[in-house]
């Protein structure tokens, strides 16, 4: 029987090569979108999964403040202290919470390391990392130890065996104690882990919060109890003693203050449910939550579309196979015997479909990786176990009704050549033909806001013009006397011919800053961004000066006591005339904290990405003090001989800056574009996706189009006998799908603007809806209906009326 029904089907796939073309592809779409949707699902969610400590480990993270800012980083005193006081925590390590990137040597060669981080000894009894050689224990226990990763360890050392060896980083020679491999995907994947991640001066400092810190909490205790004494630690020996020096009460100094909250992130979850809002607490980054969410369920849409439009395309084809399925009837075939045939042919066409859409992911994979910066494979038995499960949903959802519909068929009528079904039936495809509709109308108005924004971000104006500017890493080997050493090389590179201006400061564009001090003045506390900068930073950027003067050279005070603050945070403390004001800074010495003068206002720029607001900013010269933070230098060039003056820059960066790293630069624009960078890619994936559905959209109208004028050819004939003149023919064959069109569309635009209103809330600058892109999606598709309806009623008005009538 089975084979009998494998012949028929053959028979019809040669019958209806168009139909069974537009089904297989209709389906094979659908289930790519779903296939692609589950590898970045199981790779997302597969992170630190294989770690046995999962479970117990914890990311600690401070809440600062009043002014709600997240840091994935604490002080050593105080995980110290937590150790000692609170029994539920098992351990405690100290890292750092991102990769260095530095030149690491072996005898006579030298390797530009990458990933390269400085822990506590107990480093792998929280990443339990397979060891292949060496120690298993106490790896990081003696002073200048090191652990490898296997891959590294084979570039480096050859065929040698690693351990025991010595190797120069960082102007200190470590031995190598083990190699590891690392398991992925995970939360930290370092080539190098160095011994000795705490620096002697932040021992005894509760205000340094330089360092990562995990804790381990003994199975069975409530995370929630250790993270109540965690935060107590921190009351009793900051927020207490702190207000006791300011002469206040607790409640008074929490009150104008705030106090530091302890958060603590599961390793287990942190990746993509992290209490941090932005940024990273572990190195190898946190996930996109929402984009995974978007992902999934836009997936989840097309492949709903893709069976909707299956299910209208195996109705449609259903009349020319009518007369079999009332022979069969005649012959003794039962209900339940038609349904299975049905059903059977949808398995086969459902299995030719996922084989489709397996060559298609399988050919797409690697452009899917390079849009996710990822490295997924098809493989795993998860997956394979999830491909059973939507073979099985699809036959389901796609089979059962059009075999029902089939099967359903009245023998007689059908004999005769009556197809006509129940007004019910008709309803049924006439609403899936509506909800295509509404999903194509979701899309389109989707990719035109999304693309709204994303122009709006790439052209709006920043505050700051980094054009010609190009950033260069500033690696000196020895950071003793840096902005000495800065300051001279300035010198020599702004007589390089091509070289319009050198400057630096304390971050990048893009990427904030890298240090914030609180303060308070008049009772009210800020958390500013520190900027330490060189004269003319501003004036090299285009950043304008609102109030008062630029630092400047002329002024010997400007390298001692004189500060820049930027609107936002002249109104954070509500200073009517801020220059001249005096301000008591967070930054600490020997004797005290410093006190400044504000000598200008400085507008806001975005030095993040614009989905942050722009943060309170203070901004000092780089001598003002004894440390700073500053990686790069700037310089603007002339776009004249552009190729020989970075030849030149190359030449002197290589023969007087570091040697032993390859020159590198990147133009600040590009670097700030980065940001948004994301959003990008969720304009072409919606612009991908709007091609998609509005292909399989096409596929159902057209299906459906087909099936409603082919019930009509005997109606169409008689008003042609009549006398009813083409054009009125047109308008009467394709009125109600315009109808059916802005019903559709009127059931789209609600979602559509829900969910895109909610997208937009993650951007601090953005636009606001307008009725453009939906007015723009109704005449889109309301042109496309027609077109293909028009296109199908045109071609059934010319029918021969004599072939329709000959029996009348």
């Amino acid at each position: 029987m089975i084979f009998n029904w494998f012949k028929i089907f053959i028979y019809h796939l040669k019958q209806s090569k168009l139909f069974s073309f537009l089904n297989v592809l209709g389906l094979s779409i659908g289930i790519a979108g779903v296939i692609f949707a589950i590898l970045y699902w199981n790779n997302e969610h597969s992170y630190d999964q294989w770690n046995p400590e999962k479970e117990n480990v914890y990311m600690v993270l401070n809440k600062i403040g009043t002014t709600g800012d997240t840091w994935a980083t604490s002080s050593i005193p105080f995980g110290e202290t937590c150790k000692a006081t609170i029994p539920e925590i098992e351990q405690i390590c100290f890292l750092n919470t991102w990769y260095d990137e530095e030149i690491v040597r072996y005898q006579n060669q030298k390797l530009v390391a990458k990933k390269i981080m400085s822990s506590d000894e107990n480093f792998f009894d929280f990443f339990p990392f397979e060891i292949i050689k060496g120690a298993k224990t106490n790896i990081l226990k003696e002073k200048n130890s090191v652990a490898i990763s296997e891959e590294q360890a084979k570039i480096l050392f050859k065929n040698e065996d690693p351990i025991g060896k010595s190797i120069f980083y960082n102007v200190s020679n470590y031995t190598v104690k083990a190699v590891y491999r690392i398991k992925r995907p995970s939360s930290v994947e370092p080539n190098y882990v160095f011994s000795g991640v705490k620096r002697e001066g932040d021992l005894n400092s509760w205000g340094n919060f330089n360092y990562g810190l995990l804790v381990k909490i003994k199975k069975g205790a409530s995370p929630e109890v250790v993270r109540k004494k965690m935060h107590n630690v921190n009351f009793v020996n900051r927020t207490v003693k702190d207000a006791k020096a300011s002469g206040q009460t607790v409640a008074q100094y929490v009150k104008e203050n705030g106090e530091i909250k302890v958060l603590l992130d599961q390793l287990k979850t942190a990746r993509l449910h992290s209490t941090k809002t932005s940024g990273s607490n572990l190195p190898e980054g946190v996930g996109n939550l929402k984009l995974l969410y978007i992902m999934a369920g836009l997936s989840v849409l097309i492949l709903v579309l893709s069976l909707v439009n299956y299910i209208n395309l195996a109705t449609a084809s259903a009349i020319k196979r009518a007369k079999e399925v009332g022979v069969r009837k005649i012959v003794g075939a039962t209900k339940n015997q038609i349904i299975a045939q049905f059903i059977f042919e949808t398995a086969i066409i459902v299995v030719l479909a996922i084989l489709f859409a397996l060559a298609i992911v399988e050919l797409s994979l690697p452009y899917y990786n390079n849009f996710l910066n990822k490295t997924m494979t098809i493989n795993g038995s998860e997956f394979y176990l999830q491909l059973i499960s939507i073979f099985g949903l699809v036959i389901i959802l796609a089979g059962i009704f059009p075999a029902i519909y089939i099967s359903n068929f009245e023998t007689l009528k059908v004999l005769k050549g009556n197809f006509s079904r129940s007004k019910s039936g008709i309803w049924i495809r006439n609403s899936m033909l509506i909800f295509q509709f509404g999903i194509a109308a979701f899309f389109i108005i989707g990719a035109l806001i999304v693309n709204s924004q994303v122009d709006y971000m790439m052209n709006k104006d920043l505050g700051f013009s980094g054009d010609q500017v190009i950033s260069i890493p500033y690696n000196k080997p020895d950071r003793s006397k840096r902005t000495e050493k800065y300051l001279a090389d300035k010198q020599e590179i702004q007589k390089i011919p091509g070289v319009v201006e050198v400057s630096t400061f304390a971050g990048s564009f893009g990427g904030s800053t890298s240090s914030s001090s609180g303060f308070k003045h008049n009772g009210i506390f800020v958390q500013p961004r520190n900027v330490e900068m060189d004269f003319g930073f501003l004036d090299m950027m285009k950043i304008k000066i609102v109030k008062g003067r630029d630092l400047s050279p002329k002024f010997s005070s400007d390298t001692i006591g004189s500060m820049l603050m930027n609107e936002t945070l002249v109104k954070e403390l509500n200073l009517k005339n801020p220059v001249n004001t005096i301000i008591t800074s967070g930054w600490g010495n020997e004797t005290g904290n410093l006190k400044f003068k504000i000598v200008g206002v400085v507008k806001d720029f975005n030095i993040t990405g614009l989905q942050d607001k722009v943060p309170p900013m203070v901004f000092i010269n780089l001598k003002t003090l004894k440390w700073n933070n500053f990686n790069n230098v700037l310089v603007k060039v002339s776009p004249n001989n552009l190729s020989e003056t970075l030849e030149k820059l190359k030449t002197y960066w290589e023969k007087n800056v570091n040697p032993d790293y390859p020159f590198d630069y990147e133009f600040v624009n590009k670097g700030f574009a980065k940001t948004y960078e994301e959003q990008v890619k969720q304009k072409n994936l919606f612009f991908i996706l709007n091609l998609v559905v509005i292909i399989i959209a096409i596929f159902g109208l057209f299906a459906l189009a087909s099936f409603s004028m082919e019930r009509r050819l005997k109606e169409i004939a008689i008003r042609k006998t009549l006398g009813a003149e083409t054009d009125i023919l047109l308008k009467e064959l394709s009125k109600q799908y315009i109808l059916f069109c802005l019903i559709g569309f009127a059931i789209g635009i609600i979602p559509a603007y829900i969910l895109l209103q909610k997208w937009l809330e993650d951007f601090a600058f953005r636009i606001n809806i307008s009725v453009v892109p939906f007015s723009t999606a109704l005449i889109s598709l309301v042109v496309l209906t027609l077109i293909i309806v028009l296109t199908k009623a045109y071609q059934v008005t010319k029918i021969d009326v004599l072939k329709y009538l000959k029996y009348e």
